[in-house]
């Protein structure tokens, strides 16, 4: 287990299911296999993309021993760079356990429907709520987000189609 660095392209999905629009840098299966060897499932890594710090993130795989790292909004805030620049990665596997945000489970605990629906989901996508409700900048839009994430796994919602949700409702108020 080591670390690595390369120079990737930014790609953006087309039509991929889940990942479509999604933006993200490709890992080629020998430098993910420097990361941790053999490992053909998906892991946590930490390093820089450019000078941008990241951790905890979930690198994921493709096929043929390949992985992906999906390049969210923060890390374009971050780095300034969008589908088509360039830029370097540094990356190594990332140990630390995840810790899940502690509000999010209380409130997730006082609505039987959502716990029971989020239980039934991967670790990768419990994460996935997790994550998008510690982004949140300001305490009002972390319980804002709470509040949407709850109701959303109420609904049986999965969180790529609440994302999507979130986002037409913004458009028709734009």
């Amino acid at each position: 287990m080591g670390k690595i660095e390369f120079k990737a392209t930014l790609h953006k999905f087309d039509e991929k299911g889940d990942k479509t629009g999604w933006t993200y840098i490709e890992i080629p299966a020998g430098l993910a296999d420097k990361l941790k060897p053999g490992t053909k499932k998906g892991f946590r890594v930490k390093g820089q993309l450019d000078q941008h710090k990241i951790s905890m993130v979930s690198i994921i795989p493709m096929g043929g021993g390949a992985f992906i790292l999906p390049f969210n909004a923060a890390m374009r805030k971050g780095t300034g760079k969008k589908h088509g620049a360039m830029l370097t990665v540094r990356l190594e596997e990332d140990k630390k356990p995840f810790q899940f945000n502690k509000d999010f489970l209380e409130c997730l605990a006082d609505e039987p429907s959502a716990q029971t629906f989020f239980n039934t989901l991967t670790g990768s996508v419990q994460r996935y709520f997790s994550k998008w409700v510690d982004e949140a900048k300001t305490d009002q839009t972390r319980a804002k987000r709470i509040a949407q994430a709850v109701n959303a796994l109420s609904r049986s919602t999965s969180f790529s189609e609440m994302v999507r949700n979130l986002k037409e409702e913004k458009k028709k108020f734009q």
